[in-house]
Parts: C-alpha cells; structure tokens; sequence
C-alpha cells in the first residue's frame, strides 16, 4: 500500500445515526489529530479529494422504519460515484466518516470493480438488521445488512448491483452487542463472526489469521470497514455507541498490522468518531494510529 496513492474521502454525515456528532469526525482526524502529517512521515502519496457535503432540505422518502432515509440515499449515491473514480484510477480509497452507514455508499462503489469483493467489519454491532428487526430504524445499524442485499430496497438497489457482497466473503470483528434477529441471520447464512468472546478465548493473531486465509481463497479484494465503537470505551470514548469489553489499544493495532502484512487490503473506511462525545480529541487521534498501523506503520 506504500506504492499506492491514497485518496482521502470526507464524509460529514451523521444522519444515519441517532447522536449527533459523526459528521464533525472527517475534520477532527484531518485537523486535530493529523492523519496528513501521519501519512508524510510514512512516506505515503495521498491526495485530499473534495468532501462529500452533507445534503441540505431533500423530501422524505416513505419508508416503514428506517430513518433520514433520503439523505442517507443521497450521500451513499454520490460516495459510491466517487469511489468506484477512485478505484478506476488506481488509488486506494480511504474513507473518513461519518456514521457507518456511508459504508452502503463505499461498497456500493468498490462492487462496480470486484466480482468477489471481501469485507472485514470491525465493530461492536454487526449492523444487520432490517426495517424489521431493528429496534430504533437508524441506518447505521443496517448498513452491512443491506450491502448483503437485506433490507431497505431503495438501498440495497443502490447502483443497480444486489447484493454487492456475498455472506461467505464477510468476517466480522469484534462484535459484542448483537440483537436476536442478527444472532439468526449470522447462524443461518454461516456469516463468519469473531466476537470478543472468540477474541478472548483464541487471541487476536490466530483470529486475523483466520480471516486472512479465509478471505485470500475467495476473493479478489478486500475492504476494510473499521467502526471506533469496537475498540473499548475506555480508550475510545468519543463514539455514539459504545460497549464496554471491546479490543484493547494493541489488539486493534496489531490487527491492522497482520493486515498490511497480509497484501490483501485494497480500500478502507474509518467510522463513528464523534468528537463532540471525545475527551481532547482522544478517539480520533486513536483512529489516526490505526489508520498508520493499515497502512504500514511499525514500531521497528
């Protein structure tokens, strides 16, 4: 990824949850904890692209439970366009958000260019539920559901590709915080889960290794969608949806290096810094580091 020219996305969008504050995340990791300034000392290319602005008055689409709907839609629509440029162009997407559900936006826009296109979904939540099943009808809390082809139909046509993302080609990481109808769909569809239990028990490197080989025998890139509520709250408090008992500082750094050891990232996104939630800019210059630690980053 050294060799790669990084393409930094912004995206100020928090309507997807229900706590304000991700949309200030982009600019806090730029500005107050110097993702730039980490990427010049790595000696890695990048270049800034225009942020994808937050969309002003739109009229609601009907929906039966899935809030803000429309803008939610209008976003992922144009991040999908201006990942895919993007990818086209040979860069190496990094998207900053936001809440996670831009994540519809990105994979929608990685899916135009990868047949078997492989999703690494670090987060407390597996973000799996549907209008159904969902208990509070904010996207976030769908986003990897839908990418799935499950859920909101205006989203999961999104770009004309459903689904964009098979079961076998997703490993979830570090979840905790699973509702019954998610726990259902996971058993059913044999979606690989690695919960902080599995962490607990087997370790971080064996896990990583898991994934690793699971995902280099099947697909033809790989995306990486760091959520910061799966790193525990007491070293990422600034996020809007925390749950005690998440990865610690070291796991979550080493994770991420077992992944640029492993050659197989081609595009990340970092999600649900809510600075407004932080302590002296605390998660977002954690989610700096491990920004550094994706793309080569090493202590020797």
């Amino acid at each position: 990824m050294n060799n790669r020219n990084v393409a930094i996305v912004k995206v100020p969008f928090g309507q997807g949850a229900a706590i304000p504050g991700a949309e200030l995340g982009p600019a806090h990791l730029i500005h107050a904890a110097g993702l730039p300034e980490k990427l010049k000392e790595l000696g890695i290319a990048y270049q800034m692209t225009d942020e994808i602005s937050r969309p002003g008055a739109l009229p609601p689409i009907k929906a039966r439970n899935a809030k803000r709907l429309a803008e939610v839609l209008d976003v992922c629509g144009r991040l999908a366009d201006r990942v895919s440029e993007l990818v086209r162009q040979g860069a190496f997407p990094l998207v900053l958000g936001g809440d996670h559900s831009i994540s519809v936006g990105t994979v929608a826009g990685l899916a135009r260019h990868y047949e078997r296109l492989g999703v690494i979904w670090f987060d407390a939540h597996s973000d799996l539920n549907t209008e159904d099943t969902s208990p509070s009808g904010n996207l976030h809390g769908m986003a990897l559901g839908i990418s799935l082809g499950r859920g909101v139909p205006q989203l999961t046509g999104l770009k004309g590709i459903i689904p964009k993302l098979a079961p076998e080609h997703v490993a979830i990481v570090g979840a905790r915080s699973l509702d019954p109808g998610e726990k259902a769909y996971i058993r059913s569809l044999g979606i690989v889960c690695y919960t902080m239990h599995d962490i607990d028990r087997l370790g971080i490197v064996r896990v990583m290794e898991n994934v690793i080989s699971h995902l280099a025998k099947s697909t033809d890139g790989v995306h990486v969608s760091f959520d910061i509520d799966s790193i525990d709250p007491r070293e990422a408090p600034g996020t809007g949806t925390p749950v005690r008992g998440g990865l610690s500082y070291r796991e979550a750094n080493l994770a991420l290096e077992l992944l640029y050891q492993s050659e197989l990232v081609t595009s990340a996104e970092f999600v649900e810094v809510n600075p407004r939630l932080d302590s002296n800019d605390q998660t977002a210059k954690l989610a700096v580091e491990l920004i550094g630690s994706l793309l080569g980053e090493q202590i020797l």
